[in-house]
């Protein structure tokens, strides 16, 4: 059995004495505190942590990191409190220790619920020491080891919550090691019959293609040593997971999948990388379209390497990754990278740049903490964050910003600033104005345009990708929501005060309060913004508002009545609790009448639009509105074309549309006969005096029979 002193033997190699017997110290600490407790599988307690430091060992980390792991769960499963700890062993591990440790046991609703805020509360803990998360990530991979003891539901459970976050994490931080471990333990638990196929038809190819393997690797050193590069050809094996996402994914059988043969050469600095790749090529014939370079380009969890595929013998695929021994050691221990340069066991710092990212990374996972709605919201965000594979655009000033595949021109904007990504309104992609809903492609450089006042569209939600973009934007509609609704429904219930001769300005001071403690509303804002979005009627507020005044209360001056009285302006086309009827498309300039729709706010008609009939009857629903002067967005009108047939139709209507600075959203055409068809057009126009300018225009084409406004 695996003891403290192997571990002290192991630590010799790394950490100085004094540091090894702080490491001790704390391990004899933890084996009192956990004395008479045992695991599952009836070892004593105390072999967990001591096989968590051995995990961090293996990855030569810091010796705080080390006592944190001995002392990680005395917190929660003894009486130790984290003041003893910080008396005991400093401040810093004891912080370590506390955001390691897992929630204090709260009832929730479900485990989904307890399993999202527990992970809210260790993001918290990253983000004051990024150690917690490699000591984590340590401890999950032994509970994964160590899995048999539990109940088959529990270990699907478990390894599904670590291939879904913990192997993701790993991943994104470049701890390939752990990653490919938790991978496949997760895979073994989920799908026990299909990986133990897989590993036993791995073991069984790997020994028919001994041969072929030594002899590519023969040939591959041979062609090293002629050209005087130095480096070591390794092989390079696939873990059992990635096979089975490969067959399932590509519906590749297991035989295609294992005829591509993995090689990795390590060597001593970059040039001799670029050296290698040209030797290579000279040897095997290159695959066309399958060269990466993540040298000059990392990856985002800081990993390096050139990546090729070679057409070997007989035309059986190679691939070859090379790169230097920091970039190995970078690979395998990602971040942890870090602290091994600390400890003074590399030359340079080859995980400074990781480190950072990291940081940057754990930043962000913090500001989309503060914009979601709830822990199972978070919890989606950081799931859809833990990336895909990546392209690699550039700003105007030449900085190359990472984004996952499939990104578009607002995932970039957000990406920069949330606050470019708010207020954006444009962008040109080298150069050339395109949409904002653009797919990204590596090599790009974008600009992005903003415009102050500008402000999120949801419709940009069904296209964003990232977790940061997708996050600020409902934040930011949200927002926008609420300011609106409270707006909107001051203005409601002052119209509806208006009856009683009242405003709220001019409400007793006991009267709202005494309204709010009757609905269980804690403030004002709450009962405006519920009548703003129609969950109450503004006259019902109204008239237990004007109850409790006294009827002796002098009445609101003919101003303050006027004021309430008039009609509610419409002040653009793209607010949140104004919304537009798709039955008649109104535009400004239309006589308009608004009904108040229960979740959305005011929806806006024509004042002759047949779908108000039934409003009609009740007036408390409709209210007067009106256009404000300074409107300067676009409306969409449907219009409906009676014309003869003929060869470029829509060419036509195309130009003459353009050319009256209007916009075609949707367009269709039905045949009445052989000589006419009716033209069914959806424009973008300001108002009707627009409208009217460019009916005129079509009217005066030649054939038109006639041409008017779809009114239902």
């Amino acid at each position: 059995m695996f003891t403290i002193d192997d571990l002290a033997d192991r630590l010799g190699g790394y950490l100085p004495s004094e540091e090894i017997r702080q490491v001790k110290r704390a391990f004899y600490y933890a084996e009192q505190a956990h004395d008479g407790q045992r695991r599952r599988s009836g070892e004593p307690y105390v072999t967990h942590p001591l096989a968590v430091a051995n995990i961090l060992a293996n990855m030569h980390m810091d010796h705080q990191a080390l006592m944190a792991a001995m002392l990680h769960d005395v917190i929660e499963d003894t009486g130790v409190s984290k003041k003893s700890l910080a008396e005991q062993f400093g401040e810093p591990v004891a912080e370590l220790v506390d955001g390691v440790s897992k929630l204090t046991q709260i009832t929730f609703e479900d485990k989904a619920v307890a399993q999202a805020e527990n992970f809210q509360k260790m993001v918290l803990a990253m983000s004051r020491d990024i150690r917690v998360i490699i000591v984590k990530l340590a401890d999950r991979l032994h509970n994964m080891r160590t899995l048999g003891a539990l109940r088959p539901d529990k270990k699907r459970r478990i390894a599904r919550e670590t291939l879904e976050i913990y192997a993701r994490i790993a991943g994104r931080l470049g701890i390939n090691t752990i990653r490919v471990e938790l991978e496949d333990l997760s895979f073994q638990a989920l799908h026990p019959m299909r990986s133990e196929r897989i590993k036993r038809a791995v073991g069984k190819a790997r020994g028919n293609r001994r041969t072929t393997i030594r002899q590519v690797q023969s040939s591959l050193q041979k062609c090293l040593d002629d050209d005087g590069l130095p480096g070591t050809v390794v092989g390079r094996q696939k873990h059992l997971l990635s096979i089975y996402r490969k067959m399932r994914d590509q519906r590749k059988p297991f035989a295609e999948i294992m005829d591509v043969f993995g090689f990795r050469i390590i060597t001593d600095d970059v040039d001799s990388c670029y050296r290698i790749l040209g030797a290579v090529h000279n040897l095997y014939k290159p695959v066309p379209g399958r060269f990466k370079d993540y040298i000059a380009i990392p990856k985002a969890n800081g990993y390096q390497s050139l990546h090729t595929t070679l057409f070997g013998t007989g035309g059986m695929p190679i691939e070859v990754q090379i790169r230097t021994r920091e970039m190995e050691a970078m690979a395998n221990n990602g971040i942890a990278a870090h602290w091994l340069y600390k400890a003074g066991q590399t030359e340079r710092p080859i995980a400074a740049g990781s480190h950072a990212r990291a940081r940057e990374w754990v930043r962000g996972l913090l500001e989309m903490q503060r914009q979601a709605g709830n822990s199972l919201e978070f919890i989606e965000h950081v799931k859809n964050d833990l990336f895909p594979d990546d392209i690699y655009v550039f700003t105007p000033k030449g900085d190359i910003m990472e984004l996952p595949q499939g990104a578009t021109v607002i995932d970039f904007a957000y990406s920069v600033h949330t606050d470019i990504g708010n207020s954006c309104i444009a962008c040109r992609i080298d150069r050339h104005l395109a949409p904002l809903s653009s797919r990204l492609e590596s090599g790009q450089t974008l600009e992005i345009i903003t415009a102050p006042g500008a402000r999120p569209n949801t419709a940009w939600l069904s296209f964003v990708i990232t977790a940061k973009a997708r996050s600020a934007i409902r934040h930011a509609l949200k927002h926008q929501q609420h300011t609106e609704s409270v707006q909107l429904g001051h203005r409601l219930l002052n119209k509806a005060l208006a009856d009683y001769e009242l405003s709220l300005e001019e409400l007793p001071q006991s009267a709202l309060p005494a309204l709010l403690k009757e609905l269980s509303l804690k403030r004002s804002d709450e009962l405006l913004e519920s009548i703003g979005l129609g969950n109450r009627m503004a006259h019902a507020m109204a008239h237990r508002l004007a109850s409790s005044v006294p009827s002796d209360q002098p009445a609101a001056d003919s101003a303050t009545s006027d004021d309430a009285e008039r009609s509610i302006l419409i002040s653009g086309a793209d607010g949140m609790v104004i919304n537009f009827a798709r039955c008649c498309h109104p535009l400004p300039g239309d006589p308009v009448v608004g009904h108040l729709s229960v979740g959305k706010g005011i929806v806006v008609h024509r004042t002759e639009c047949r779908n108000l009939a039934e409003l009609k009857s009740d007036p408390d629903k409709l209210f007067a509105l009106d256009w404000s002067e300074n409107i300067q967005e676009d409306f969409p009108v449907a219009l409906r074309i009676h014309m003869e047939s003929r060869r470029g139709l829509v060419a036509e209507l195309a130009s003459l549309v353009t050319d009256a600075d209007a916009n075609i959203e949707r367009i269709g055409i039905e045949e009445c006969d052989a000589r006419l068809s009716i033209v069914n057009l959806t424009l973008s126009v300001r108002d009707r005096v627009h409208l009217a300018r460019i009916m005129k225009r079509i009217r005066n084409l030649p054939r038109v029979d006639k041409i008017n406004r779809v009114r239902n």
